[in-house]
């Protein structure tokens, strides 16, 4: 997968132990760069291309995140056959976030077509128009478009489907099943 990064260097985190809780994601974003992320899971890596010009506040949260530790350790917690793994949230609930929310950013080119979409998952459009993202996010199994307008899309798998085939599902309203698969650490790559 290393031809997936030629070109591009890690970015140095900004802590150096994981942080869970925040008023907001700073800009860390530098104008005009590529990003890219490395999900290391216990199944193996998974690499993202990221869409910043598309997406950028949903991006720089994702980036901000990463670059904060916040998703080190964190687990799958809804993992649905034929539709999508969610994770993100350190609580390993499905309720929990960083402590802040933003609104949805749709562009109209990022659809969820296909497998390995990166996407924001959230509660709806919230009050006002407010937005309930934070910092769960999904990849997709397969094409999922009743979800465009209702979710950001900010980026895509490119490298370890394979990976992404063997995340352990599961299904939150069962209790006593596997135990859930878990990102060990997100290293961000610009250039």
């Amino acid at each position: 997968m290393n031809e997936l990064l030629t070109g591009f260097r890690s970015v140095e985190p900004l802590a150096a132990e994981r942080r869970t809780r925040f008023e907001r994601a700073e800009d860390v974003l530098e104008d005009g760069a590529e990003y890219r992320a490395v999900i290391t899971t216990n199944k193996g890596e998974l690499v993202l291309e990221l869409y910043p010009d598309q997406a950028p506040r949903t991006v720089n949260n994702f980036v901000f995140l990463a670059l904060n530790r916040y998703y080190d350790g964190v687990v799958f917690h809804r993992v649905l056959e034929d539709f999508m793994a969610q994770t993100g949230d350190p609580t390993g609930t499905g309720t929990g976030g960083p402590g802040y929310t933003f609104a949805d950013e749709f562009h109209a080119d990022l659809r969820h077509r296909g497998v390995g979409v990166l996407s924001m998952a959230n509660a709806g459009p919230g009050f006002r128009g407010e937005g309930t993202n934070g910092s769960q996010f999904f990849i997709t199994f397969t094409d999922t478009p009743w979800l465009d307008g209702k979710h950001s899309v900010f980026g895509k798998v490119i490298g370890g489907a394979d990976v992404l085939d063997r995340i352990q599902r599961i299904d939150p309203s069962r209790r006593g099943g596997p135990d859930p698969d878990r990102m060990e650490s997100v290293v961000i790559y610009t250039r």
